[in-house]
């Protein structure tokens, strides 16, 4: 256990049955997840030893498996011991909040005896999270028809693109269309905004993920409407807020460069507190 304690700051993986430090943590080179991004993940919020909304994230995990048709090696009751040892583990290596993924992949190319998938889960420290957000828009679009829509894939390269370029352009946070010009998501947000005195976020159908956060808005009786929000429909926006399990829920305080008057609008002050009511009693 002490041989973990000086690296806490670079993280904590569980990966063949055992925790180890981040360096020590390996996985096979041929491996699908690692050659062609065949694999799935989740990110939870860890604080005081605890994934919150875990029955949420292990539900979109099961689902998203099922539709890439790669088995689970662990039941839901093994999964929670799993990340049950790895946050003690880190707690008492004087471990704070945290980031938690699971990540699954298919692992290595199939053998006579058939493909073992690869399961990891890791522990990262959460650092400081912003109270607001700035959002740009990127040229590129998502396909709401792709086979991999709503999944959290492993292959992550065109929202890690986007969210560099919004970086490079001094914002937090990249916002996407879709293929037919509807707002779609961020890099790894859901997208809420006012039109028209109303609260609105893109549904399912126009290819955003099914953010577990997202979720928790849309159910806490704020007076969301899912809706198709055309992408250029940001050029009169003066509320807006995006939404993901690490973030919470962000304002936005500045959209293209342009600031917003209603950064703190009577929207999202009522979903800030509607959310903070129904996320106070989530499952552990």
């Amino acid at each position: 256990m002490t041989e973990i304690d000086p690296i806490i700051d670079e993280g904590l993986a569980w990966v063949d049955g055992q925790v180890v430090g981040a360096r020590a943590a390996t996985v096979s080179v041929f491996d699908r997840g690692f050659t062609l991004g065949d694999g799935l993940f989740e990110t939870l919020l860890v604080r005081e030893g605890i994934p919150l909304a875990w029955t949420r994230h292990l539900d979109r995990f099961s689902t998203a498996a099922d539709r890439l048709e790669i088995e689970i090696p662990r039941s839901p009751e093994q999964l929670r011991a799993i990340v049950d040892e790895l946050t003690n583990v880190w707690t008492a290596a004087g471990g704070g909040d945290a980031r938690l993924r699971i990540t699954l992949s298919r692992g290595s190319p199939p053998t006579a005896s058939g493909t073992e998938p690869t399961l990891v889960a890791s522990l990262t420290a959460l650092g400081t999270i912003a109270p607001t957000a700035t959002v740009v828009r990127v040229p590129w679009v998502l396909n709401e028809r792709s086979a991999t829509t709503g999944i959290k894939t492993t292959s992550y390269i065109d929202h890690g693109r986007a969210l560099a370029a919004a970086h490079r352009a001094g914002a937090s946070e990249a916002i996407m269309a879709n293929t037919q010009g509807n707002l779609c998501e961020g890099s790894a947000t859901n997208v809420f905004v006012v039109i028209d005195d109303t609260l609105s976020t893109p549904p399912l159908t126009a290819g955003c993920l099914p953010g577990v956060t997202r979720a928790l808005v849309l159910a806490s009786g704020c007076g969301v409407v899912e809706r198709d929000i055309p992408f250029d429909a940001l050029d009169d926006v003066e509320e807006m807020f995006i939404t993901s399990s690490i973030r919470g829920l962000q304002p936005v305080t500045a959209i293209d460069g342009r600031r917003l008057s209603s950064a703190h609008g009577q929207h999202t002050t009522r979903a800030l507190l509607a959310f903070s009511d129904l996320a106070a009693d989530l499952d552990p």
